[in-house]
């Protein structure tokens, strides 16, 4: 993503979310006619070592069309991806399976681990919830504080309910689990989110290139109630008015990077960013930009 035009300081972080500086590099990987994923040089070349699985053409790599089905293709992707952590290019599998698909909404071609998804370039989906408090002296926000022992992040600002799309889930159902389990929202509160907003962005990062579809969402919540952690993954919640969120976002980078891009999503819409400004559209324009 090249520097924006029209100044403005939220830039920085779609540049930030936005950033492949090499992608001439990258090879595309398929399965059938469909572009799955990206894979960088290095662990293409570990690939070269299971001619079972993949071929190499002048398109990028695939894997081998004999593999007919999502659970033979599932089967070779999870081989792979323990070749890549053996070969140091994948930190560590992490037990969960993502849904490999050619284009979002398409049928699921095959599963692959989380944590290989990057190595792969792989498209992941999650869900991001403004949890939103209307009080009388204006709109609030419930912000978490991330656990210290993240992985990715750690001690950053983030939403009240984030998380990976698992494998045959969709978002809402994603939404309804996460919001109980990260926050103690009941499911029939969890329920009456409204979806807002679809952001998609790609960045390199050591393992491979991230790349990423947040199913966005606003959900309304009483003025009474207080989200609680009910797992390891939150340390606190914190119910902030949106002007400090906004400064925030406008002048740190306190909040875990894509989550940045859902708030400024959220300022257009509450017009604490002029939606028809030249900075606005230049912004709206920049999150809208597909993957």
């Amino acid at each position: 993503m090249t520097d924006a035009v029209i100044p403005s300081p939220f830039w920085r972080h779609l540049r930030a979310c936005n950033a492949v500086p090499d992608e001439t590099r990258l090879l595309p990987f398929r399965i059938g006619a469909d572009r799955v994923g990206w894979l960088r040089p290095e662990a293409a070349r570990v690939l070269t070592f299971f001619p079972q699985f993949v071929h190499f053409d002048r398109d990028g790599v695939a894997l081998a069309r004999r593999l007919r089905s999502a659970p033979a293709r599932s089967a070779a992707l999870g081989e792979l991806a323990q070749a890549l952590v053996r070969a140091g290019l994948t930190p560590r599998l992490r037990g969960e399976l993502y849904d490999v698909r050619g284009a979002p909404g398409g049928p699921a071609l095959a599963h692959l681990d989380r944590g290989a998804v990057p190595s792969f370039g792989v498209r992941a989906e999650g869900v991001h919830v403004n949890g939103l408090v209307r009080r009388a002296d204006g709109l609030h926000v419930w912000v978490a504080r991330r656990a210290r022992h993240k992985a990715i992040a750690p001690g950053k600002l983030d939403h009240i309910v984030a998380g990976g799309v698992p494998a045959g889930l969709s978002a809402e159902q994603t939404l309804v689990k996460e919001a109980f389990e990260e926050a103690g929202i009941p499911p029939e509160l969890a329920g009456t989110a409204r979806k807002v907003a679809e952001i998609a962005y790609a960045m390199q990062i050591e393992d491979g290139v991230r790349v990423d579809l947040l199913h966005c969402y606003d959900l309304d919540l009483p003025a009474d109630f207080t989200p609680t952690p009910n797992d390891d993954e939150v340390e606190a919640f914190t119910l902030m008015p949106i002007a400090e969120v906004f400064a925030a976002v406008r002048d740190t980078d306190d909040f875990k990077f894509n989550v940045n891009l859902v708030l400024i999503d959220l300022f257009l819409r509450q017009r604490l960013i002029d939606p028809a400004s030249a900075e606005g559209r230049h912004l709206a324009m920049a999150l809208a930009r597909p993957t």
